[in-house]
C-alpha cells in the first residue's frame, strides 16, 4: 500500500507560478508518478507524469514549456513546477503512482492523493 499526500496549492495571479509536492509513504517508492487536474464540471485529465528513475517525462500539450515534473527518490518526493499559470490550469491537481508513464497516462493507476487546489486569476 502506498499513501500519497500532496502540497503546494494555492492562489496565484495569472503570469505566476506555484509549485506542487507530492510525498508517498508506504512500502516503495518505485513507481512511475504522474500528476492529472480536475476542473469544475470537467472530467479529470493527464498533466504529467515522469518515470521511477526520473530518466523519462511525458507531459500533455496543455502544459509542455510551462509545466515541469520532477522526482526525489531520496525524500520520496515527486514535485511540479508550474509557471506561466493561466485561468484555464485552475483545477484541484492530484498525484498518481502507476507501473509505468505509458500506463498513468493511460489513467492506469495504481495509487492516487487526495487533491490539492490551484487556482489562478485573471
Amino acid at each position: 500500500q502506498v499513501q500519497l499526500v500532496e502540497s503546494g496549492g494555492g492562489l496565484v495571479q495569472a503570469g505566476g507560478s506555484l509549485r506542487l509536492s507530492c510525498t508517498a509513504s508506504g512500502r516503495t517508492f518505485s513507481y512511475a508518478m504522474g500528476w492529472f487536474r480536475q476542473a469544475p464540471g470537467k472530467e479529470r485529465e493527464f498533466v504529467a507524469a515522469i518515470s521511477s528513475s526520473g530518466g523519462g517525462t511525458s507531459y500533455a500539450d496543455s502544459v509542455q514549456g510551462r509545466f515541469t515534473i520532477s522526482r526525489d527518490n531520496a525524500k520520496r518526493t515527486v514535485y511540479l513546477q508550474m509557471n506561466t499559470l493561466k485561468p484555464e490550469d485552475t483545477a484541484v491537481y492530484y498525484c498518481a503512482a502507476g507501473t509505468t508513464t505509458q500506463t498513468i497516462m493511460k489513467n492506469w493507476v495504481n495509487y492516487w492523493g487526495q487533491g490539492t487546489q490551484v487556482t489562478v486569476s485573471s
